[in-house]
């Protein structure tokens, strides 16, 4: 079965109105067995369900290209502006993850597409919408917050811009194609017109599917295999861990159902002193070997982790301080989340080094225990703190998806 069949069998099935990779998404672009890497064709015009139980985008495999952007509602606009711009924006969605052309009269008064992906198919296209908490005191919908939305709690790593942080509103893009995924982005601006004005954008990048011979886990820019512990969706535990469930909840927060939570966060690396570590010190930084992302105990990159195996001079084969061992869901309660990021590189910094790393983005069903805790650990001793620095961040609670003929936030906006 090609890899297109299979996705859009997947949409079509409904279960969960998204498409659905065989690593869970974040951790490869893996659709099919087959070994052979995907032809441009099929890269092309693998199309995403816009509708669905859940968003697309979180649980859809890694795209090449993404674009994270961060609106404030405009001076005067409120919960019914904020409708009308949420219908706008899901209507355009729906018709370019499809690979269609945007028509009809913009917001912007041009009426007409762009003409940037002319040619292009919907290159796995998908456009993912959020609420921050200040949204809900700007719309007059302060009693539908719901208290996922707290602030997160500051960390020792934080160099935080607030200019870079937070936001009324943030859509994720993401393609397999960049052209598709500017389009996507054009669309999206276009269409905010005089509602809202963008507070910050960041845009980030991911291995093209098809680049390796085989699928596998992707690497972040550090040169390490990243994502291999994340939750599947073949776990029974996934969508509890992930989505927000009806019997979680007070009712005023109903809207929320089948949604998620994400953390995303700007991390920098410090490339320049961690390339001047010798590869073996690096593994020892995160618990994995760099080859292959099997863990230092032993085995493959999907291996358990053996925590407390010993070498010959009785010392621990992964550190007590490895950045594998801190963030394991086995030393953090259980505590779990779905990373799904995107690296980026904005040029060279005044100092001569590069302006480079993760735009960290995680899902889960409640940050407080998803993220929070893990992060707490982590600040207190992870090995790999010295050489990254968080200097954005911003918290976001993401609606369930939208059934046919709605747009996404409907329940929230028209409650």
């Amino acid at each position: 079965m090609s890899r297109r069949r299979l996705l859009g069998t997947a949409g079509a099935a409904g279960a969960t109105g998204l498409v659905l990779g065989a690593a869970g998404g974040a951790t490869g672009y893996a659709a099919t067995q087959d070994d052979a890497p995907a032809a441009l064709t099929t890269v092309g015009s693998t199309e995403v369900m816009f509708h669905g139980k859940h968003q697309p985008g979180i649980t859809t495999p890694l795209q090449a290209r993404g674009h994270l952007i961060a609106f404030d509602l405009a001076p005067g606009a409120g919960r019914r502006e904020a409708a009308a711009l949420m219908r706008r924006w899901s209507a355009t969605a729906e018709r370019l993850m499809a690979g269609a052309p945007v028509t009809g009269g913009s917001a912007d008064g041009t009426g007409h597409d762009t003409g940037i992906a002319l040619d292009a198919g919907p290159s796995s296209l998908t456009v993912t919408f959020g609420f921050g908490a200040t949204f809900f005191e700007r719309t007059g919908l302060k009693a539908h917050r719901p208290p996922g939305l707290d602030p997160l709690p500051p960390f020792s790593a934080d160099r935080l811009d607030a200019g870079r942080s937070n936001g009324d509103l943030w859509v994720q893009i993401g393609a397999d194609d960049a052209l598709v995924a500017f389009h996507a982005l054009r669309a999206v601006q276009k269409e905010a017109a005089t509602t809202a004005t963008v507070r910050w954008q960041m845009d980030g990048f991911n291995r093209t599917p098809g680049a390796t011979a085989k699928p596998m886990t992707a690497r972040n820019l550090m040169g390490q295999i990243d994502g291999t512990g994340n939750p599947k969706p073949a776990d029974s535990d996934f969508d509890q861990r992930v989505f927000v469930a009806a019997s979680t909840q007070d009712a005023a927060y109903d809207w929320l159902t089948g949604g998620s939570y994400a953390v995303v966060r700007r991390i920098r690396m410090l490339l320049d002193d961690w390339e001047k570590l010798p590869v073996e010190r690096q593994e020892r930084v995160i618990g994995r070997r760099k080859a292959d992302g099997a863990p230092l105990s032993g085995g493959t990159e999907t291996t358990e982790m053996d925590l407390d195996k010993a070498g010959p001079d009785g010392k621990l084969l992964i550190p007590d301080n490895a950045h594998a061992r801190i963030s394991s869901p086995d030393r953090n309660s259980g505590a779990a989340m779905l990373r799904r990021p995107f690296s980026y590189h904005d040029g060279i910094s005044p100092d001569g080094s590069p302006d480079a790393g993760l735009l960290f983005i995680c899902w889960q069903a409640d940050p407080l225990r998803g993220f929070v805790p893990v992060q707490r650990k982590l600040d207190r001793g992870d090995a790999l703190s010295p050489f990254l620095r968080h200097e954005a961040s911003g918290l976001f609670a993401v609606p369930g998806g939208a059934a046919q003929g709605e747009y996404v936030g409907q329940r929230l906006l028209e409650s």
